[in-house]
């Protein structure tokens, strides 16, 4: 199978199983998601949204948590990896959204990527989350299924390289839910240590499957 037909087999196969499919982080306002999807690196969505309601309910936007302190926000986020980096990236993002933004969340590419704590992959979910823009986050589980699915190449070794090859193939309207499509996939099916092969409804098409 050509690449360009399993790119249409999978992504006709995504679009009737799930038409409808959002990001399992839970939050109240774009400051609120741009806080879980730094707090999600390298943790799962369901540690993060354990501990964010009280987080939120202290500190509910960028002008109250510029107010504090890493050690205020350490207090709420210490069962999540990495939480003094985390509590110090925080408090001096939402410092830097109150002194340039007034506190909102900016949508320009560059303007998030300025922000501590952010890089490209948190930068692409708010844009597509928040914002309805047709990026492409690759974190860990859409990196991994994009290479056994075969819808990227060896060469494509790097976040950065995945994210090119997926936003070239995938039509621009698809885009922002092929993020969920994939990272859902790799969450609950195509698994890092045991993929559940012999259940998966697109093993017929992946160059990777074990049945």
């Amino acid at each position: 199978m050509k690449r360009k037909e399993r790119y249409e087999y999978i992504l006709r196969y995504f679009r009737e199983q799930m038409p409808e499919v959002q990001t399992e982080l839970e939050f109240g306002n774009v400051f609120q998601l741009l806080v879980a999807v730094i707090l999600s690196a390298q943790c799962t969505d369901k540690r993060i949204n354990q501990v964010t309601p009280d987080l939120f309910h202290r500190f509910p936007d960028a002008k109250a948590m510029a107010q504090a302190e890493a050690e205020d926000v350490l207090e709420y986020i210490k069962s999540v990896s990495y939480p003094n980096a985390k509590a110090d990236h925080l408090v001096k993002m939402a410092r830097m959204l109150v002194e340039r933004y007034d506190g909102e969340v900016p949508t320009d590419m560059n303007a998030l990527l300025d922000l501590p704590g952010v890089g490209r992959k948190t930068a692409n979910v708010v844009q597509s989350v928040a914002f309805g823009k047709s990026t492409m986050a690759v974190d860990t589980h859409v990196f991994r299924v994009s290479h056994r699915l075969g819808l990227v190449g060896k060469k494509d070794d790097t976040p950065y390289k995945v994210e090119q090859m997926l936003v070239k193939n995938i039509p621009e309207e698809d885009i922002p839910r092929a993020h969920h499509w994939l990272l859902l996939h790799g969450r609950y099916v195509c698994t890092s240590r045991s993929p559940h092969c012999s259940k998966c409804d697109l093993s017929g098409v992946c160059p990777s499957a074990s049945l």
